[in-house]
């Protein structure tokens, strides 16, 4: 339940999502993106980055066509980290959605808090290669304020004269999602009228390649980039790397109606739990991440029933997609086995740090089109993984109200959201 004096049914400032912006492997534009993503391609293909000779992994989901002069000063570019000029441009197409100018608001007002998993790998590779092969004087000299990953959002602050509640979350794959969390606690508690949240990640480098091959968490199928990634499927070998970034603007309904900004959806409900547990390995019994998702839809007013539709953490490896599945239905109980889940990682890869705000843009743009869009490859059904992945091709709801946003990351950090249908 919610109210238009702009109150919900806790009667807690109600916070709205007012634009989006994002780059991925499938587009660099949200309507691309969506277009994309139902019509079922996928963005994974041979990583072009670096030499992967040597490596047993040589795909990955790429941004692609990206060029950061298009988006940033030329100069302020090369003083930035990939992911950082991954989120600027992001927030580009944020703020244009969003229709919002700072110059009209309290520049105090307005924050800015991120997700990022890994700061500037791709940077880090060069500096070691710098210092043993030119010597420590020919490292970059703006390597330190590279690679740090509150970088990003010190970047769209600075760019945009934003002074409010600025930093950054790092919590693994979770990272986003405690990121845009957090940044809806900002706004219901009254410290921010205005908060630019979302996450981003390019993570794609020798360094983060081989870390997680030795840990052996990737799929090696490189005959077939575009069917690697498949989430629930038996088949399943691990998870496709992937990098991008994604950008909220979000705000109080107040300060929206106010200015008559465009109201994309309700930003409702945040649950965070740890598994306390293990390093990499998910709970066997899902207790600790269904509790997150039952926090996330207390929050928000709902019950199970009520959830149209789950975007899963879903990442291609065989533990989670099997626990997450066992966690949906301890969180879901019957109701499981009737909502549509997916997901998008069978699209884009994982994109770690970013990858609860690159899957964000697609909940809310289902509760905009009353579309969802499908888990890629699935063909070998999984005795463990029994529930509704939305199998290889995007279905029409006809009306999405209510979504689920699961992010789960290494440490057992567990973040879940909830989107709602705008009703005044």
């Amino acid at each position: 339940m919610s109210n238009s004096n702009g109150h919900d049914h806790r009667g807690r400032t109600r916070v709205v999502i007012t634009g989006m912006g994002t780059l991925n492997p499938l587009a660099n534009t949200v309507d691309e993106f969506w277009a994309d993503a139902l019509a079922g391609k996928s963005g994974i293909d041979i990583l072009t980055q670096f030499d992967t000779t040597g490596y047993d992994v040589h795909i990955g989901g790429e941004v692609k066509n990206f060029v950061p002069e298009e988006y940033i000063d030329r100069k302020e570019a090369r003083r930035m980290a990939r992911f950082a000029q991954l989120a600027l441009a992001s927030a580009k197409g944020a703020f244009a959605q969003s229709q919002i100018d700072f110059t009209k608001e309290d520049p105090y007002r307005v924050g800015v808090l991120f997700g990022n998993g890994m700061g500037g790998f791709p940077d880090t590779d060069q500096a070691v290669k710098d210092i043993t092969q030119k010597g420590v004087r020919r490292m970059d000299p703006f390597y330190m304020v590279k690679m740090l990953p509150n970088m990003a959002a010190a970047h769209v602050a600075m760019k945009h004269g934003l002074k409010g509640i600025n930093y950054s979350i790092t919590t693994a794959c979770a990272s986003a999602g405690n990121a845009m969390g957090e940044a809806l606690e900002v706004v219901r508690a009254g410290r921010a009228d205005v908060m630019i949240t979302g996450g981003t990640e390019a993570g794609l480098s020798e360094l983060g390649l081989a870390s997680f091959q030795v840990m052996k968490a990737l799929s090696t199928n490189n005959d077939s980039p575009q069917t690697a990634s498949r989430p629930f499927d038996a088949k399943r070998d691990g998870f496709v790397s992937g990098e991008g970034a994604a950008v909220f603007v979000i705000e109080t309904l107040e300060h929206a109606k106010a200015r008559n900004a465009p109201i994309l959806a309700e930003f409702a409900g945040y649950g965070c739990t740890s598994d306390a547990h293990h390093v990499v390995v998910p709970v066997e019994d899902g207790e600790s991440t269904a509790a997150a998702m039952t926090a996330a839809m207390i929050d928000a007013g709902v019950k199970p029933q009520d959830v149209d539709y789950i975007n899963a953490h879903g990442t291609s490896t065989q533990m989670n997609d099997k626990y997450e599945t066992v966690a949906m239905k301890r969180a879901f109980g019957e109701h499981a086995y009737q909502v549509p889940i997916s997901s998008t990682k069978s699209q884009i890869g994982h994109t770690l740090g970013a990858s609860a705000a690159i899957e964000s843009v697609a909940c809310v743009q289902s509760i905009l089109t009353g579309w969802v869009p499908p888990t890629l490859n699935q063909e070998y059904p999984d005795p463990d993984c029994d529930l509704d992945y939305i199998p290889n091709t995007a279905r029409n709801l006809g009306e999405v109200n209510v979504v689920l946003k699961n992010s789960f990351g290494f440490g057992g950090q567990n973040a879940c959201l909830v989107f709602k249908k705008y009703a005044d």
